[in-house]
């Protein structure tokens, strides 16, 4: 590996401490908070023939600590992800790093040695100005938008991957304007910078609004963002979305949620029609007094639409056009849950059984157990299997 790359890690690690001395000289009190996941996996594929071989292995060392800082009239922001990892951890951070697609280490430059290999990521650290009616952030931070709770087909800037419901999204960095004229209502103006992160001349970045509206029962967003001209797109691209979320009550024992997302790209240069569409739509109800909770979400997936396969753009979405999650979480006591969940793709017929066992052990532990295999055309491709404990603090 270049020298270079653990120049820069020490860099990071300076700055990020400076960072954090100089935020604690000027506020009374710095909160810090997070996680830190000590995780082993155990993999098995078939290859070639119907029985499972190619076993391999993984150790990760994962850490996230956030930190803020509050004063009347402004706040401050930051979140730093360490990480050693070995074994398949390591191979595919690497792998997943050359691509510049989403992993524990995304795009970050790491160091490694005879053990294991290193990184250290920023991911966030932005501030926030406040108003009676208004918020100005600014920074590098995270804009969410929809209500989906699996495809996020409204969440273009920051995309889901409903194989990893615990990842924390990436954030952009950029700019964001609140004004609150009541409690009800927020309008949000944006901006992003391009996805191309070396982009000196503004091409490919974002800008929108956004407008919120909450009632007792319900919540309604409407969503619109241009990206401007870059390679492949000199038009640009808008983008246009509309997100619900209510819950529907039937009689004084039956009340579930309703979610829908739908976000529609229109690229002029590509003459995008039904397949820049994302539609997803699901319900979630909850049976013996929130013991078991049952949630599914349907999406319709273009092939140039939000949650497209698209690994160029950093967006691991789905390459299928009709998708399908059914979960059920059953919540045994106070400190133990298991959630089983089931991912079914219809063109290829293809499908991934997913099963989470979390207990906690004390308070602030947690053991978190969990397996996927994925199936396609009714055949078995490999196990996958993790054991976590996670610490809070």
């Amino acid at each position: 590996m270049n020298k270079k790359y653990g120049i820069n890690v020490k860099r990071i690690i300076i700055i990020s401490a400076l960072f954090v001395f100089a935020v604690n000289s000027v506020y009374a009190q710095l909160t810090v908070s997070g996680i830190l996941d000590s995780t082993v996996s155990f993999s098995a594929s078939t290859g070639d023939s119907d029985t499972l071989q190619n076993f391999s292995m993984g150790i990760e060392e994962f850490a996230n600590i956030r930190f803020q800082a509050k004063r009347e009239n402004y706040s401050v922001y930051g979140a730093v992800n360490l990480l050693a990892a070995s074994g398949d951890y390591a191979s595919n951070a690497a792998r997943m790093a050359y691509l510049n697609t989403a992993s524990s280490l995304a795009s970050t430059s790491y160091v490694s040695g005879d053990n294991y290999v290193a990184a250290i990521e920023l991911e966030r650290l932005y501030f926030r100005l406040i108003g009676e009616y208004t918020n100005f952030d600014g920074g590098l931070m995270r804009l969410p938008f929809g209500y989906g709770q699996v495809w996020g087909s409204s969440d273009f800037l920051n995309p889901k991957n409903p194989l990893k419901p615990d990842a924390r999204p990436r954030g952009i960095l950029g700019a964001a304007f609140s004004w609150f004229p009541v409690d009800e209502i927020k309008l949000l103006m944006f901006y992003s910078a391009p996805r191309y992160a070396f982009s000196k001349d503004g091409r490919g970045s974002f800008a929108g609004l956004s407008l919120d509206r909450h009632w007792n029962k319900i919540s309604i967003q409407s969503l619109y963002s241009y990206e401007t001209p870059d390679a492949g797109y000199k038009y640009g691209i808008h983008r246009i979305g509309q997100s619900i979320k209510a819950d529907i009550k039937m009689n004084e024992n039956f009340e579930f949620g309703l979610i829908m997302d739908a976000l529609y790209t229109y690229n002029h240069e590509a003459e995008t029609a039904q397949d820049g569409l994302s539609f997803s739509a699901g319900i979630d109800y909850s049976f013996f007094k929130g013991r078991l909770i049952f949630l599914t979400e349907y999406l319709f997936n273009g092939e140039n639409s939000s949650t497209a396969y698209d690994p160029q753009k950093n967006i691991l979405g789905s390459a299928n056009e009709h998708n399908i999650y059914t979960g059920f979480t059953l919540r045994f006591s106070d400190f133990t849950n298991l959630i089983t969940a089931f991912i079914f793709s219809f063109a290829d017929v293809s499908y991934t059984p997913l099963i989470t066992l979390n207990h906690e052990l004390f308070q602030g532990a947690s053991l978190i157990i969990a397996a996927q295999a994925p199936f396609e055309n009714n055949s078995f491709y490999g196990v996958n299997l993790t054991a976590r404990i996670r610490l809070r603090f």
